[in-house]
């Protein structure tokens, strides 16, 4: 081995040992917001989403300590339609029971920018960030902050007058945490000082890049249908009132309100962009099995199709069961994890060794 080698060796050794634990931390942080994310689906499926009125960003982070603090809140919560309308049944200790759910979820928000924000000036302390590392990273810090601020907006829009959330801003919250996880675990791949294995196309990433954006189309599309409950309603499979395409799409005037406030059709979108992700994805891996075959950074591909066919057979259980909690659950949570492996499929196929190196 030359001395070129050498250094060139002894380079990227300490580049991998001066930026793992900035890769473990953004895992650490990808796999809280997952988790963020189910806790959330549990909050909105078990109703307890609207349980706190008000937004306390700091003093929020402590429950209610006396009697006295859990009339306020209950008091807050009976001011409100969905209280008046649906649950005027409810005893304290009812209430209790989804506060819980809510405070649990603005917590882990609150967890989320702690385990970023210390970590991040420690990393900075070290000097282990470079000025474009450091840049994106507290891009990322925004977006989070961002993304509880979109939180809020959310629950604000049942407050006065709906009896749940509004499912547009529904859709927002969950699709901004996609991309937030997306962008970390970019950022973590990215960060991986180790060369793309096997041969890379422009069809490659043009191909992945697609499905990436069908899945989060996909996301945005699945939070409409939670937040106008359309699971609730045609729960078969593979005909929807009998018929593959159902009488009655776009009935809404004008027809595009119909793609986002009509169940049937917004039920009926959600299932045809599962069939065109499926038929895409395994479209792309019978091509890369006849292609350069399943090695190297294509790995993923195999992993991408297994995830999916996972993902369409707990969407199809979930329908069937009239939403089941624990299966509609595990449905989210696994769109992002399919999201997420897409992600670093895409990320492995483009990174260069230069952000390691540095």
């Amino acid at each position: 081995m030359t001395i070129a080698q050498n250094a060139a060796l002894s380079r990227t050794t300490f580049a991998t040992d001066r930026l793992r634990p900035v890769r473990i931390w953004l895992y650490a942080l990808a796999a809280m917001v997952l988790v963020m994310v189910m806790v959330g689906g549990m909050t909105r499926l078990t109703g307890s989403g609207l349980s706190i009125t008000t937004w306390k960003p700091i003093s929020g982070i402590i429950p209610p300590l006396s009697q006295a603090d859990w009339m306020a809140e209950f008091e807050g919560y009976k001011q409100i339609p969905q209280y008046e309308v649906y649950n005027h049944w409810m005893t304290l200790e009812d209430f209790k029971g989804i506060f819980w759910w809510e405070w649990g979820h603005r917590f882990l928000g609150r967890m989320i920018g702690f385990a970023f924000a210390i970590p991040f000036l420690v990393f900075l302390f070290q000097r282990r960030l470079s000025r474009d590392m450091a840049v994106p990273l507290a891009g990322l810090f925004v977006l989070g902050g961002f993304q509880g601020a979109l939180g809020w907006w959310m629950v604000s829009s049942g407050l006065t007058e709906l009896t749940s959330v509004s499912q547009y801003r529904l859709a927002a919250h969950l699709t901004a945490a996609l991309l937030l996880l997306l962008a970390l675990i970019w950022v973590a791949r990215r960060m991986r000082p180790d060369r793309t294995e096997g041969p890379v196309t422009s069809g490659n990433i043009s191909s992945v890049t697609i499905l990436l954006l069908l899945l989060v189309l996909q996301v945005a599309a699945g939070a409409f249908v939670a937040g106008l409950d359309a699971g609730m309603g045609f729960n078969t499979w593979p005909l929807m009132e009998g018929k593959f395409i159902p009488d009655g799409l776009g009935a809404y005037d004008p027809t595009w309100r119909s793609f986002f406030e009509h169940g049937l059709t917004v039920q009926f979108n959600h299932r045809m962009l599962a069939y065109l992700i499926t038929l895409v994805t395994f479209i792309m891996l019978f091509r890369q099995i006849r292609g350069a075959g399943l090695g190297g950074v294509h790995r993923w591909m195999g992993i991408i199709a297994v995830l999916v066919v996972a993902q369409v057979g707990l969407g199809i259980a979930t329908l069937l069961s009239m939403i089941n909690i624990d299966l509609a659950v595990g449905h989210q949570g696994l769109a992002f994890v399919l999201a997420s492996a897409i992600c670093a499929y895409l990320a492995d196929m483009t990174k260069t060794n230069a952000l390691g190196a540095r």
